[in-house]
């Protein structure tokens, strides 16, 4: 006897690549998209919410708030000027680092791997004593940081930011200041996209690094969801705040929400509001 077979095909709908400049018609700064950028992606929708600018000045503050949602292939932006505007990635740039630090074999187990204490008492106190690169991480020990940065080197530490294509490139103004007094710029929708690649894993290193990378990085639980994020804070290492920085992405089920802050943190209650206002703009776009 014959038979009909059925073939049922069931088709997966893949959220399509965020890229740099493809992101923002919103920012003025668009038409060239990167070499790893598809040809034909058309740039994800874009939306600015007054609202979430208006957390910032009831706080008495600037800053910018930007969100990519990625299965609705959505930007949220707070404004259209701030958003587009590089500034220094302070401790943001631990999230490379320690990526570079993994593929150079500075560090081969985040668990592991200790960096001694230097004996040099400093004004954040979490930052005077030992540590892994794990819980380097966890309280941004910059001393830390710096040590792998030059342990890195100049060459190696040029090379993977090239790779990583990580903000403008530049790391001018010492091997272990650039990204905190130098010359390193990144703005908050290339915070996303890089943030966005480490989430894919999609940058073009091991897996393995990205995997342990996205695994150290600080969890905040909210509800039913999860925020993986970095913070970072210009002037922290000095006891003179200035901008803070809060970038990573929230999952809430199977949704995945990128994003990036800064605000000015010229006052010291405003240091202990990013993590709160992240929070409130994430929940305002759905994210959490």
């Amino acid at each position: 006897m014959g038979g009909i077979v059925a073939v049922t095909f069931i088709v997966q709908r893949t959220p399509p690549v965020l890229t740099r400049r493809s992101t923002l018609g919103l920012l003025a700064a668009s038409a060239t998209l990167p070499a790893r950028a598809f040809a034909h992606v058309a740039p994800p929708r874009n939306e600015i919410r007054e609202s979430l600018a208006k957390r910032f000045t009831d706080l008495g503050t600037s800053g910018t708030f930007v969100g990519y949602k990625v299965e609705d292939y959505l930007i949220v932006a707070s404004d259209k000027e701030r958003s587009g505007e590089a500034k220094l990635p302070a401790s943001t740039f631990k999230i490379p680092n320690s990526l570079i630090a993994l593929e150079t074999g500075v560090v081969t187990d985040p668990d592991k791997d200790v960096f001694p204490w230097d004996g040099v008492k400093r004004p954040i106190e979490a930052w005077n004593k030992d540590h892994t690169l794990r819980s380097a991480i966890a309280v941004s020990a910059v001393p830390v940081y710096q040590e792998i940065a030059r342990r890195v080197g100049q060459e190696r530490m040029q090379k993977y930011v090239d790779l990583l294509d990580y903000g403008n490139r530049d790391i001018g103004g010492g091997i272990d200041q650039f990204w905190l007094t130098g010359a390193l710029r990144i703005d908050p929708v290339e915070q996303i996209d890089f943030v966005d690649r480490l989430r894919r894993r999609a940058l073009p290193i091991s897996k393995r690094s990205q995997d342990l990378v996205a695994d150290i990085l600080p969890v905040t639980k909210v509800g039913d969801s999860v925020i993986r994020a970095k913070s970072g804070l210009l002037g922290a290492e000095r006891g003179e705040p200035s901008l803070g920085w809060m970038v990573g992405w929230a999952e809430k089920g199977e949704a995945h929400t990128v994003f990036a802050l800064n605000m000015d943190c010229k006052e010291p209650r405003l240091v202990g509001e990013r993590m709160p206002l992240t929070q409130a703009c994430l929940a305002e776009i759905g994210a959490i």
